[in-house]
């Protein structure tokens, strides 16, 4: 018998393989990926609404202000869980929260601007951030905005859970309050603003939590070096203005990177890679 042949495109003939080796193989076009499947439940990220957007920030912030200022001040346990902090710092060797603080309360043009610092820039950089994102990285903003407010969510239930005095309001006198001794608008709990915040919310740190997020997101995609270093810098400063003020002790702050750990890993989860790792542009959302 003659050897088989196939005619191509071209219009020539070719013989097929011996033993009949792919004949029943499809095209390539039509072949099916050889790559694992995404796993059931992963989203695509989409283009962001602007209205939408500034619609769910803002019902997200009443909501985390109402929240948080909802939970019971339970005075006695917050002071009680202080003094556990402070003895278990002081255990670890890093107690040094008092030090620093009455060092930085000496120089009153540093500590003022701490204050402020304190009470505007973890507000505003966050914004800026999201702004930015939404701008410059739509394909990357919706991963990232759900590891900053799964991060400030279960902060809430911290708050609840484990209420906590700052540093300031410890008896005894080893710490200053910054805010109260310079006059300062310098923290939503502290001076007149007392009355309307819950001063006992100290654990976990949110001012570290959200400026570690930002920090990691400018260092990860901002394109320019001294960008990507002001970005990481960022959130050294953020711990030592929240120390300096007595806010904050050290391990409230590691109670806000764990909280940002939480975040992270549910956008992880839910988009399948990290914020950065995704495109930076994605097709517009069909009207």
């Amino acid at each position: 018998m003659g050897e088989a042949t196939a005619r191509t495109l071209e219009g020539r003939t070719a013989a097929p393989p011996p033993n009949g080796e792919g004949a029943d193989r499809p095209p390539a076009d039509r072949r099916p990926s050889d790559r694992r499947p995404p796993l059931r439940g992963r989203r695509s990220p989409r283009r962001p609404r602007l209205w939408f957007e500034v619609l769910l920030i803002a019902v997200s912030y009443w909501l985390y202000s109402l929240v948080r200022n909802a939970v019971p001040e339970q005075k006695e346990q917050a002071l009680r869980n202080a003094d556990w902090i402070w003895s278990a710092e002081r255990t670890l060797h890093i107690a040094v929260e008092d030090t620093v603080n009455r060092a930085v309360d000496s120089v009153t043009w540093l500590v003022v601007g701490m204050n402020y610092y304190y009470a505007t820039l973890h507000f505003v950089l966050t914004i800026g951030v999201l702004v930015w994102l939404y701008r410059r990285h739509p394909g990357r903003y919706a991963a990232a905005r759900l590891a900053l407010f799964a991060t400030t969510g279960v902060a809430l239930l911290g708050y609840y859970l484990f209420p906590l005095a700052p540093p300031r309001l410890m008896p005894g006198g080893d710490f200053v309050d910054t805010v109260v001794v310079h006059h300062t608008w310098g923290s939503m709990a502290s001076g007149n603003l007392a009355d309307v915040s819950n001063q006992y919310a100290a654990m976990p740190s949110m001012h570290i939590g959200w400026s570690v997020w930002c920090g990691v997101i400018i260092a990860v995609i901002a394109g320019r070096r001294w960008v990507k270093v002001l970005g990481a810098l960022y959130p050294v400063a953020t711990l030592v203005v929240i120390v300096s003020t007595a806010n904050h002790f050290w391990l409230d702050a590691v109670g806000g990177v764990l909280c940002l750990g939480f975040g992270f890993a549910l956008s992880y989860v839910w988009y399948g890679a990290f914020p950065y790792r995704l495109a930076r542009e994605v097709p517009a959302v069909g009207r």
